[in-house]
């Protein structure tokens, strides 16, 4: 009898060192993706195919290459963010755009690694900016600020960047007319428990309506109102803002922004709805929150195809 509750007692030992052991395997392996995931990206690669706005015509194609980077917060990919740099360069872009969020408005510091960031983009290719909430609070709330974004803008804009404060610019992207537009919501609409909620009217007070016979890329840092966007005459939104949830689940998506909304729509990926595509980018930076998991940072790379045909397939 002695004997077997010996055994006994060893077996319920060995299960529980062999439990310990697992639980602290799994907790490690937890804790080293999380560090992975705060230093380290990836690129998350789209290719769209779109009629091309010039009109159907004989069956052609023009391709334009896109790269597409939002909320970095200040964040350092390697000295001088030579990481980021090269990483944007092997995409080679024809156009580069911004979301907003590169820096934080809680932290100075990040103005000048922004900079350092905008100034290195420039000698790659065209680059066109929106503000994010940050940004646009900085410009707000000069009480609180100073003239802190007047000096950031200013160094933005003379590093040759094409600012788009509720503003839009037509391009031509390889001969085909493109108008993007920056939009700037109202700061009510990033409140975090009662936003306002956005009306057409609200985007068309601001940048006015799509050009005709343009195809149109909207940048609009929050992804939330993308129905809005889409019934307002965008081709393409390009969103950011949600950090893709912070947590990654499998099978369902991010599991709540740092706005503390549980499961958001729209935390990071492709959306369609129509003839609307709306990517939203899961962010290379984080603030306040600083945390991810099974939620990588990302730098957004589209391949942006424009068919000279009536039926064009659409792949991602």
């Amino acid at each position: 009898m002695k004997k077997l509750k010996r055994k006994s007692l060893k077996i319920r030992k060995n299960i529980k060192e062999a439990a310990l052991a697992a639980i602290t395997a799994g907790s490690l392996s937890v804790v080293m993706e999380l560090r992975r995931e705060l230093s380290e990206f990836l690129i998350r690669r789209y290719r769209i195919c779109v009629p091309d706005p010039r009109g159907i015509g004989q069956d052609s194609q023009t391709t334009v290459k896109l790269v597409f980077l939002s909320d970095l917060h200040g964040k350092r990919y390697g000295t001088g963010n030579q990481e980021l740099i090269r990483a944007v360069k092997h995409e080679k872009p024809d156009y580069i755009l911004v979301g907003g969020d590169l820096v934080t408005r809680s932290n100075p510091k990040t103005d000048a690694i922004a900079l350092e960031l905008i100034r290195q983009l420039v000698k790659i290719c065209p680059v066109y900016l929106a503000n994010g909430n940050h940004e646009q609070k900085m410009r707000i709330c000069t009480e609180e600020y100073g003239d802190r974004y007047e000096k950031y803008m200013a160094a933005v804009q003379e590093a040759g960047v094409h600012v788009l404060e509720s503003a839009s610019e037509e391009v031509s992207m390889k001969g085909v007319p493109v108008q993007i537009s920056g939009l700037e919501l109202p700061v009510k609409c990033y409140a975090r428990f009662f936003a306002q909620k956005l009306q057409i009217q609200d985007v068309r007070d601001a940048i006015g309506e799509p050009k005709e016979g343009c195809y149109q890329i909207l940048l609009a840092h929050t992804p939330v109102f993308m129905p809005v966007y889409q019934q307002w005459g965008a081709d393409m939104t390009l969103s950011g803002h949600l950090h893709g949830g912070i947590i990654g689940l499998p099978g369902i998506g991010g599991l709540i922004t740092p706005q503390a909304v549980l499961f958001p729509k729209y935390a990071g990926g492709i959306y369609r709805e129509g003839k609307h595509v709306g990517i939203v980018s899961r962010g290379l930076g984080t603030h306040t929150v600083n945390l991810r998991f099974c939620n990588p940072a990302e730098l957004v790379s589209v391949s942006l195809e424009f068919h000279s045909c009536e039926n064009v397939d659409n792949p991602v």
